[in-house]
């Protein structure tokens, strides 16, 4: 899986590539389309309340291995548990016909330390037109696939362990800065863009933990219309406790649609990064001069078969396979982690309003560490949701 070979300076706001199938996405971060001109004599401000629930029952199937992925050689840890993942509720206030402001909290997260946490989106995002759109607060900056859709719509049980890595590094998920975004067109190509600046420490910071700034650039292609085939470039890079760091993407995606009731989504991305976190977790002392030396690497399939039933209470059922392959400093002491999750679910009311998935879980690694989480686990999922 050697892919990426880049030095760092030639790296400077790099692009990605993303699937967009914006008729089958609702994205919960960026739009880049603006309000109807209708919107003339409208009121304002109007006012749209969404949500979504998310729970699941997990079971561990792995001796001596919880259900968080944790291994326990004393034989501790809880190998089944009812967990309730998203109670989200946005809020998205139109207050002229260019101007909006959401707000998006996940209840949740109240269940923790609510510290960093409940808080998701909180931005104000002024579009002068199609081609140009300016958001600030705090959002998701596009760098991937999985930026573009909300969790409700992901076709597999969770994030990719990849986006949750490079969420830490600062490049994806949650994050405050500012960005500019648009869709143009390349003679017959459709093109989007985005262009963020994003302070790289997480959600809901008080400060930025130094003085450097990550610059992020993601270019989508869309190469085909008729397999909705899209293509993107991601890059970034930026400056951590004053020292460099990059990271760079690539992504494919296409919808066939075989006929009225049958359709394949299929999605792949790839990515690699300085894992400045873990250079940063390293004693100063002991620390080589170059972040570089440690290195972040990821890949996922995704490819997604679903049957449109449209009966009165069942809409449509789908089946999934994602297969990863992380490993988090493959340079210096690789370890790298598989997993494939295959998943079935069965939607009972138009566009995820309400689903079930049931899958498994299956987690390996080239060396496992007793007492850590990198220790081979199956873990059975049952999953329900419902979108308001």
């Amino acid at each position: 899986m050697a892919f990426f070979s880049i030095k760092k300076k030639s790296l400077i706001l790099c692009m990605l590539a993303c699937a967009l199938s914006v008729h089958a996405q609702n994205q919960d971060s960026l739009k880049t389309t603006p309000p109807p001109q209708e919107e003339d004599n409208v009121k304002y401000p109007q006012l749209q309340i969404k949500g979504l629930f998310q729970a699941r029952y997990l079971v561990g199937m792995s001796k001596d291995v919880d259900v968080n992925g944790l291994h326990h050689t004393d034989g501790s840890g809880t190998d089944n548990n009812f967990m309730l993942k998203y109670m989200r509720v946005q809020v998205r206030a139109q207050i002229s016909k260019r101007t909006e402001v959401v707000v998006l909290a996940n209840l949740a997260d109240f269940k923790n330390d609510p510290k960093s946490r409940v808080l998701e989106n909180a931005y104000l995002k002024y579009t002068f037109n199609p081609k140009l759109a300016i958001t600030v607060g705090q959002f998701r900056p596009w760098f991937g696939i999985e930026e573009t859709y909300p969790i409700d719509i992901i076709k597999s049980l969770d994030w990719s362990n990849q986006y949750t890595e490079f969420g830490k590094l600062g490049w994806t998920s949650f994050q405050i800065g500012m960005s500019a975004t648009g869709q143009l067109q390349l003679g017959e190509i459709p093109f989007q863009y985005a262009v963020s600046v994003v302070n790289g420490n997480g959600k809901n910071q008080i400060n930025d933990n130094d003085n450097g700034k990550q610059y992020s650039t993601r270019l989508v292609f869309g190469l085909s219309k008729k397999y909705h085939f899209n293509v993107g470039l991601n890059g970034g890079t930026g400056e951590v406790f004053s020292k460099k760091v990059y990271a760079l993407g690539i992504d494919l995606s296409s919808l066939i649609q075989f006929d009225p009731k049958w359709s394949l989504d299929m999605q792949l991305e790839a990515k690699q990064a300085t894992n400045h976190v873990l250079y940063n977790s390293i004693a100063p002392e002991l620390r080589p001069e170059n972040p570089d030396q440690y290195l972040i690497r990821g890949a996922y399939f995704l490819p997604n078969l679903r049957y449109e039933i449209n009966h009165k209470n069942l809409s449509a059922f789908e089946l999934s396979c994602r297969y990863e392959y992380l490993d988090t400093n493959f340079r210096m002491a690789s370890n790298p982690r598989q997993t494939i999750t295959p998943m079935f679910g069965l939607e009972f009311l138009k566009n995820y309003g309400a689903r079930i998935q049931l899958g498994v879980q299956f987690d390996r690694y080239k060396y496992q560490v007793e007492n850590t989480s990198q220790y081979n686990n199956n873990l059975f999922i049952v999953q329900v949701q419902s979108r308001f």
